[in-house]
């Protein structure tokens, strides 16, 4: 722990102003650049295969390089942030993210490109993996719940927004200015950060080397194998990695297992709150993302709207889910947060439900109010959650709850593409009917995550 007359160390109950306002604002720049490249980059694969002369099958390793890199570091990252400080893992995420987008701007071949979004994909992981840790040290305890609402809201939308900016920006420029837009932002960031971040209590425990490379094993097995489902690889494409993900997280679990700072956070899951936490925001990102993955199928394809079109109609959903997220963040003096998420989570079901009894021909009206009830369930669900999981944590675990609820987010994103993969490869001739069952599967698995997240008001921790 730094010294009481460190002047970098946050006091007991968080940051004065207008210290505590400048740290806010790098946090915010830092993690909504991390969230947004992820999707960014997706929805301009088809201009960058273009302009690089690379098979769509190809084009896809420039979001896979930054999704496997992002994935697989987050947790040994969180872990360093528990040792050496949250701090300075943040600042270092930060200055490799905007080199690497650099990298990416200037990139004259595919092959270069890979790299740098798989070193792009490192930084954020930085970013991301202690990001809620330091807004628990920058804000006092009774604004704790706002500001994580705030966040909440930040990483949807970002998460959301990406095809539609990504759409803005290659309509009045070149495909690099995607990655090029983060440089001027990560270095206003940096700037704003390095005098304002806080620094954090430090463990003396050593990195486990060994278990870095287990869950780097784990879970980067485990999104090749459901990539390869999603993007339409054979079952045993898909087999092997996933085979050898279980293979590896058997043996990181028992690694784990006795250690008092575990990479893997268990002695954080056997806390039956975190536990339940975590398994209801892996539901909701399922969830949301079989939404995402399918709609543009059924409104574009099924319905005949234009892109621009499409893009404005799901504008509802992280609208409403930004106008939602502070509101359940103000709720939590009320209402217990298992109370919360069971509420938003039925909402985000009622909403998918909703969209699965489309009509044939459906006005954009009939699918934007659908949208944002399920958008504001997802919000008032994200706030109470996440704060939950943080609080439920000792301070000094901080790290490892917050590189775990990043590792489940992305988790969830995956899974919810692979699905609307799986669906769309059985029933390639069905435009309508096709993303409708994805969707069906989403309203499923949001109401049996609102029936977890009541759980939580039977236990007290």
């Amino acid at each position: 722990m730094p010294p009481p007359n460190d002047p970098g160390a946050a006091p007991p109950d968080g940051l004065p102003q207008p210290r505590r306002r400048r740290a806010t604002v790098a946090v915010v720049l830092a993690i909504t650049m991390s969230v947004l490249d992820g999707s960014v980059a997706g929805a301009a694969l088809p201009t960058i295969s273009r302009a690089l002369g690379v098979a769509p099958s190809e084009a896809i390793w420039a979001t896979n390089a930054y999704q496997l890199a992002v994935t697989v570091a987050l947790l040994p990252l969180s872990s360093l942030g528990d040792i050496y400080g949250y701090r300075r893992v943040y600042m270092a995420g930060m200055v490799v993210f905007t080199i690497a987008s650099l990298g990416c701007a200037m990139a004259g071949s595919f092959e270069t490109l890979v790299a740098a979004r798989a070193f792009q994909g490192l930084g954020a992981a930085g970013l991301m993996s202690v990001n809620t840790a330091l807004i628990r040290f920058i804000q006092p305890r009774a604004s704790l719940a706002r500001a994580l609402g705030y966040n909440a809201m930040v990483v949807s939308t970002a998460a959301a927004a990406g095809p539609t900016i990504a759409g803005l920006v290659i309509g009045v420029a070149s495909w690099p200015w995607i990655f090029a837009i983060n440089v001027p932002i990560g270095i206003a960031a940096y700037l704003i950060a390095r005098p304002s971040l806080p620094e954090s209590p430090r463990g003396r425990h050593r990195f486990d080397v060994v278990s870095a490379v287990l869950s780097a094993a784990t879970f980067g097995l485990l999104i090749l194998g459901l990539d390869a489902l999603a993007h339409g690889g054979t079952p045993w494409a898909a087999l092997a990695p996933v085979a050898g993900a279980v293979v590896a997280g058997v043996l990181l679990v028992r690694r784990q297992v006795g250690q008092p700072r575990p990479l893997l956070p268990v002695d954080l899951l056997r806390i039956p709150v975190f536990g339940l936490s975590i398994v209801t925001s892996l539901g909701s990102f399922v969830a949301q993302m079989l939404v995402f993955a399918a709609l543009p199928f059924l409104l574009q394809t099924g319905y005949g709207f234009s892109v621009l079109n499409a893009g404005l109609i799901t504008t509802s959903w992280f609208l409403t889910t930004a106008a939602a997220a502070p509101l359940s963040g103000r709720l939590m003096g009320r209402f217990p947060a298992g109370l919360l998420g069971g509420v938003g989570l039925a909402l985000m079901s009622l909403g998918l439900g909703l969209l699965m009894l489309l009509p044939d021909a459906p006005h954009p009206l009939d699918i934007v109010w659908r949208m944002a009830i399920g958008g504001f369930g997802f919000g008032l669900f994200q706030t109470p959650n996440n704060r939950t999981m943080i609080g439920a944590a000792p301070p000094e675990r901080s790290g490892g709850a917050s590189g775990m609820l990043s590792t489940t987010r992305l988790l969830g994103q995956t899974t919810g593409a692979a699905l609307v993969g799986l669906v769309l490869g059985w029933m390639p001739g069905a435009p309508i009917e096709g993303p409708k069952l994805a969707l069906t599967i989403g309203c499923g698995v949001a109401a049996v995550a609102a029936c977890v997240s009541l759980l939580r008001l039977r236990t007290k921790g």
